[in-house]
């Protein structure tokens, strides 16, 4: 076995994954809002994944900058979505959170999470969720 043959094939996967990684973290930052994420239940402080998030008519898509995989971690659907509370970082939180973050406590059909933006974000996702269309204009456009 060619030994200098496995070495170069080893550093180039390496440096194609550099590549990918460092190109998929430049498109994802330029093509959305900057986010933080959790999935509750979740220690004081802990399990925060960074990310972007992307709106569209029917949902809200977060990107883990750090995932190897294409697509969104989490699809968060404009109908299922409801906001049980906002808060601001506590103490353990003020590590990797900015003080004038805001998180918003939500929950869907895939269960309770955390959502930590910026007060831009918080008016873009306040407005992009109070525009969806009421479930009776829903059901009345699907009858029709």
């Amino acid at each position: 076995m060619d030994w200098n043959l496995v070495a170069l094939a080893v550093v180039v996967l390496i440096v194609a994954f550099v590549l990918y990684m460092l190109y998929r973290i430049n498109e994802l930052r330029g093509s959305g809002t900057s986010a933080l994420l959790r999935e509750l239940p979740a220690d004081d402080g802990r399990a925060w994944r960074h990310g972007v998030v992307r709106y569209d008519d029917n949902a809200l898509e977060y990107f883990r900058l750090r995932r190897v995989l294409p697509g969104p971690q989490r699809l968060v659907l404009r109908q299922a979505v409801t906001v049980s509370g906002r808060r601001s970082p506590t103490a353990s939180e003020a590590d990797f959170l900015d003080e004038n973050m805001v998180i918003l406590e939500l929950a869907d059909r895939g269960g309770d999470f955390e959502l930590a933006l910026d007060s831009g974000g918080v008016t873009a996702f306040q407005s992009w969720l109070e525009s969806r269309p009421s479930l009776r204009a829903e059901r009345r456009r699907r009858d029709d």
